[in-house]
């Protein structure tokens, strides 16, 4: 049966549960810290959802955070071959005289699993079913997973969720005082190359040394160009 530590019991805290959780140094309310669980692919949380679902944990408060490319239900940027996020950013912010209808709806998905938890009816779910239940309530699935995190228990997400920085800031994530489970973390070195690497071609790197030339000869920052065409120069 469920434990009595965590959000999945119906029993009263005992003394011994209070002690075993931290406290916000601001007050007296509980801190009860979220499960971060990285994992390599998006294909290995599918894996982990579906055991989820099979323990006495299965109701426990969740999300999935993904990227766009995988949750969004906009017919036009979804089946779109270009960027995704700047087309999601070109809508919301009405660039061309059009907002996204979805992006509106997204309380309908956190409502939805508020109604679920109520009448005790919750159960693990994966990005598919996220992405079908957007569809069903013209809801934006990529924001309403990232509204589930505030009161989800379990966060689970690619590793470069957890380690890159930038991504961390812009999903608002933060580590502070929470439990981070890395899903085998031999591949946590590939990943963290990856995050602080790129490729260039070389007609990209030709490109920008004819920018920085420009700059140069025409003494626009001498100082910061001139060591970044050194640069270019000396990888072709």
């Amino acid at each position: 049966g469920p434990c009595t530590e965590c959000s999945c019991s119906s029993e009263k805290e005992t003394d011994k549960d209070i002690s075993n959780t931290k406290k916000k140094e601001n007050g007296n309310r509980l801190f009860v810290p979220k499960i971060f669980f990285g994992t390599r692919t998006h294909k290995q949380i599918s894996q982990i959802t579906r055991e989820l679902r099979r323990t006495a944990y299965s109701s426990v408060p969740m999300t999935i955070l993904s990227s766009r490319d995988y949750t969004c239900i906009h017919p036009v940027v979804s089946s779109s071959g270009g960027n995704r996020n700047e087309m999601c950013v070109e809508l919301l912010e009405g660039k061309h005289g059009k907002s996204c209808p979805y992006y509106h709806g997204v309380n309908k998905i956190s409502e939805h699993f508020a109604q679920q938890s109520a009448h005790r009816m919750c159960q693990a779910w994966d990005i598919e079913d996220l992405v079908s239940l957007g569809k069903k309530l013209r809801a934006c699935a990529y924001f309403a997973a990232r509204e589930l995190m505030m009161c989800a228990d379990i966060v689970f997400c690619p590793y470069n969720y957890l380690l890159d920085p930038q991504i961390r800031e812009s999903m608002e994530i933060n580590l502070k005082g929470q439990v981070v489970i890395l899903d085998e973390a031999h591949n946590i070195e590939d990943c963290a190359r990856e995050s602080v690497s790129f490729g260039v071609t070389e007609s990209q790197l030709r490109a920008a040394r004819e920018e920085l030339d420009f700059m140069v000869n025409n003494n626009i920052r001498q100082k910061d160009h001139e060591p970044l065409r050194a640069v270019c120069c000396s990888l072709l």
